[in-house]
Order: structure tokens, then sequence, then C-alpha cells
């Protein structure tokens, strides 16, 4: 495939926008290369600006759940538009689909909407040491929550050590109130919670990780995060920004039968436009004002286009229970195939996957947290993208992010994609 026209506009846009991009995974710098410029998009399919058709399995990094240009979204958004495209002040449109949100998912009473999976989180954490009057928390080293400096940070010499900031501008004060733990490894946690006795206002993690690769949760280790949390008036927080809604319709709460304190959602609630959500029992959101002593505010919040756009999403993924169960199949079908052909070929490689997330990590060891997708053989990974895309397919540009399945996917797309896994598996 040619993308003469995208190395264009690339060249064109690091002029004028920092490194070419507006988020850094974009730029192509884990794996080589020119960034492709999208022209559209429809069902499961990209459409570039060089006339390329490319099999999408980043779907917006997940929203996309239904596939691209929905139509009940696409015709919500255009009628809400033509009523204008944003108040600073309530409409009933908010209050249906949050009540809506709050029916399908187990364990929250109330929800409040905001911009993005990063406000989102950052609400969370300020909500949670408000209400416990705590001011650190856990995070896992490999999960992402976004950009707020609270979770800007690496573990130092060790997860038993304070945080320190792992981007400019993160203060050492910030940083201080970050404990970094191991992902699936309960006895780090436990360490904190001995050293950092009444300190710890909450945990916060991915349920099942999606920006180390797909890495599920081991057997128990959520539930023993619950319990560690109810035994030291902890809070724990799910950032379901990307499991929400997509795992199940209640997310992974439901999926795994764990409750969280603190929920926080993204993509697919917003049927592909920003917006962010974080949901809880009354007796937390109450802190939140105007009611409770703890400041948060938008002026988009709620914003009607995107509230619109998820209203549209959400009933569709409520009113047809079957759409998870599509998804699980086609991607079980998708891992069985990239397996058989992998294996066939002789390439080393673990598939993780939980519903419709998955990722190849180019290692035959078990990838369990941030230290074991490290080991992945990043050098394969690079020439297999650019295989990909040279075939029609597009996944993460990356080694350390999970692919999205869209129920618009066919098995004849699956097909393809196992098909050219094959291929450059064998150049290879």
């Amino acid at each position: 495939m040619i993308y003469q026209r995208s190395s264009q506009l690339f060249a064109e846009a690091e002029k004028v926008i920092p490194g070419g991009v507006n988020s850094p995974v974009r730029a192509f710098k884990g794996v080589g290369g020119t960034p492709i410029f999208v022209k559209s998009a429809k069902g499961a399919y990209l459409f570039d600006e060089d006339g390329n058709k490319l099999i999408d399995y980043i779907n917006s990094w997940g929203p996309m759940i239904l596939g691209h240009a929905f139509e009940p979204v696409v015709n919500a958004v255009i009628e809400r538009a033509k009523l204008g495209t944003s108040f600073g002040m309530p409409t009933a449109l908010e209050t249906e689909i949050a009540a809506l949100a709050v029916s399908m998912v187990p364990n929250i009473d109330k929800i409040r909407f905001v911009n993005s999976g990063t406000e989102a989180c950052m609400s969370a954490i300020r909500l949670a040491r408000g209400f416990t009057n705590r001011d650190k928390i856990i995070k896992f080293a490999g999960c992402y929550h976004g950009h707020s400096d609270s979770f800007l940070i690496q573990a130092g010499s060790g997860g038993m050590t304070f945080g320190t900031p792992n981007s400019p501008g993160v203060t050492q004060g910030t940083a201080k109130d970050t404990l970094l733990a191991k992902y699936n490894d309960l006895d780090s946690v436990k360490e904190l919670f001995e050293s950092n006795k009444n300190e710890i206002a909450a945990i916060i993690i991915e349920p099942v990780a999606g920006n180390m690769g797909c890495i599920p949760p081991k057997d128990g280790f959520l539930q023993a995060l619950r319990n560690l949390c109810d035994e030291n008036g902890t809070l724990l927080i799910f950032d379901e920004v990307m499991t929400g809604f997509r795992l199940a319709k209640g997310g992974a709460q439901e999926l795994f039968g764990i409750k969280a304190d603190i929920v926080a959602f993204g993509k697919v609630i917003g049927g592909g436009l920003p917006v962010g959500a974080f949901a809880a029992r009354n007796e937390i959101m109450n802190y939140l004002a105007p009611v409770g002593p703890v400041y948060q505010a938008g002026t988009l919040s709620g914003n009607p286009l995107a509230m619109a756009a998820g209203l549209e999403m959400l009933k569709a993924l409520n009113s047809e229970p079957a759409i998870f169960q599509r998804l699980e199949q086609k991607t079980a079908y998708l891992e069985k195939g990239i397996s058989e052909k992998l294996t066939q070929n002789n390439v080393k490689f673990t598939i993780n996957r939980v519903g419709s997330m998955i990722s190849v990590h180019f290692d035959e060891n078990a990838v369990t947290d941030l230290q074991t997708a490290s080991k992945g053989d990043n050098d394969y990974f690079k020439k297999f993208f650019h295989g990909l895309l040279q075939e029609g397919v597009y996944i993460a540009p990356s080694a350390y992010e999970t692919w999205f399945i869209t129920d618009a996917l066919t098995y004849e797309d699956l097909d393809f994609t196992i098909n050219a896994v094959d291929k450059i598996s064998k150049q290879f």
C-alpha cells in the first residue's frame, strides 16, 4: 500500500502540532514509519487519505463497539446539533442517559459526566480523597489512568517505595502520594498497606489492564483487593474506561462479580464523542459539589452532542445482550486462528484475551504484569505491525496496547486477518 498523502500531511502537521499529533502514540514512534491519516470510517473499516481500506482493530481505542458511523448514533448527533451544540446548562437528556447507565451498571446510584477518561479518573481520585480524608493512593505499574499528575508515576527502586515522576512537570510533592504496586501481585499491595497504615484513600486499577497489552487479573486478585480495601477503610476504584459497557453490559463489575466503590467510564459511553463519567453509591457521590464539599466542574460536561451519542449507544447495548456474546465469539475465533498460524510458523508468542479485548505478546512466557509484558520481542512486533498494515489490517501502533474488537467485523474480516498473520509470520 502507498501512503504518500499521509506522509505529506504528517510533514505539514509537524510544523504546527508538537510531533505532528495530538496524542503521542499516534506518531508511530513505537513502530517507526509515518502515521496513517484517516479520511473516513464505516463499520469495521478505515479509509485513509491515500484511498486505502483497512480493517480496524483499535476502533478509536474502544468506543466503536458497534462499528464506525453507527447509524443511530450519527442520526442522534445530527438531530441534536440542529438544536444547539452546547449550553452550559442542564438538559433532560443528561438525566435520561444517567438513569440508563445507573440501571445497567451494578453498585452505582449516581453518575456524573465529564469530558474524558482522564478527567473521570482524576475526579474519582479527588472524590476518594475527600470522602476518606486521606491523601495517598495505590496504582499499579503499567496501568494508565490518563495524564493527570497523580497517575504519571513510575516505581523507582521498587513497588514499596514512594513513586517518582516519569514526566517533567509532575512535582515530587504530587508523586509522594502515589504508591506503586505490581499488577497481579497481592503481596506488593499488602506491603504498601502495612507501611502506610490509615493513610491510603483508594486503590485505582484497570480491572483488565489494557495499556501493557491486554492483561487479565489472576483468579482471586480483584476480590483480594476488595477485601484489603474493606479491612483498611480504603475505596476501590475501577477504571473502566476500556472495560465499561464492553466486557459486559455492567462492565468488569458484572463480569467478575466484584463490587467497586467508584467506577470511571469513558470510550463506549460517549458513542465515539469526547466523554467520560464517574459513578458510585449515594453516600460517596453526595460528597460532590453542589451537595458536598468536593469540587468538580466543567463547562462542557454533559454536552448534548456527547449525551445524544452515548444514549443511543447504551440503548443499543442494553436492548440486545447477545452483542456481548457475539463479541466474545468473534474474538475467540480470532485468537484461535492467530494462535494456530503463529504456532505453525514457529513464532514465540502469548495471546491474552478477555471478552473483546485481545493482544499478541511476542514472548512464549505468561504475560501477567508490566515486567513480563516488557520482555516481548519489540523488533518482531514492529515487523508484525507493518506487515499487517501492508496487508490492510490496522492494529495499535504499540506493543503495549490492547486490540478492540467491534461487532461490525465479519467472519470474512477475521479470516482475512488470520491469513494476513500467516503470510507475514512466514516471511519473518
